[in-house]
């Protein structure tokens, strides 16, 4: 189908690389009748699916804390993609994707989590990326209230660690590229729109 939309709502690029890379891993696969191709901006010839940066609020916490709040951030972005004034039905699906932090029964330590959400307004997908332990000093300075994406800045003496690499990609040594551990997030969040399980 020429001409479907996809929204990301965040204006930082390596979460529309993300979308992008979910869809290049399935590109011979329908999304409900449309095909994965991507829009090629370079050329300028039309293809199946375009993927835009669209910045929108999270409607949470500039840090989330908890599943719960990161969830809601991706589902809020998503929805909020699909109604922006004076573009409402613009795009036929909204993607939202949040990082957060979080705790798990079972584990000690803080976790860096990543959630993603799909919704064409109708049906919504939910599904996590990988989440990594924060190392002790760091994870102390979020539970003392500082912003994660900040931190990393602070301790990699650099800026803008969050629209390259990110906390993964540091916290690994680059064998977590960010861009791909949301891209994970994404393509399951795709399910209800690619699976006829749900």
């Amino acid at each position: 189908m020429v001409g479907t939309r996809i929204g990301v709502g965040s204006g930082n690029p390596v979460k529309r690389r993300a979308v992008e890379r979910a869809l290049e891993s399935a590109a011979d696969e329908p999304i409900d009748g449309v095909s994965g191709e991507m829009s090629d901006e370079v050329s300028g010839e039309s293809a199946a699916v375009a993927v835009e940066s669209v910045p929108v609020p999270s409607g949470v916490g500039e840090q989330p804390t908890g599943h719960a709040e990161t969830i809601a951030g991706a589902e809020n972005r998503a929805k909020a993609v699909l109604n922006l004034e004076p573009k409402e039905g613009a795009y036929d699906l909204g993607v939202g994707i949040e990082g957060g932090v979080a705790r798990f029964e079972g584990a000690d330590g803080l976790f860096l989590i990543m959630w993603a959400a799909v919704s064409d307004g109708t049906r919504t997908g939910r599904a996590a990326g990988p989440s990594l332990e924060l190392p002790v000093d760091i994870a102390a300075r979020v539970d003392g209230g500082e912003e994660l994406g900040p931190v990393m800045d602070a301790v990699l003496d650099t800026t803008g660690v969050a629209r390259r690499g990110g906390a993964a990609g540091a916290l690994t040594n680059g064998r977590v590229d960010r861009a791909d551990a949301l891209a994970h997030g994404v393509a399951g969040a795709l399910g209800p729109f690619v699976s006829d399980l749900y």
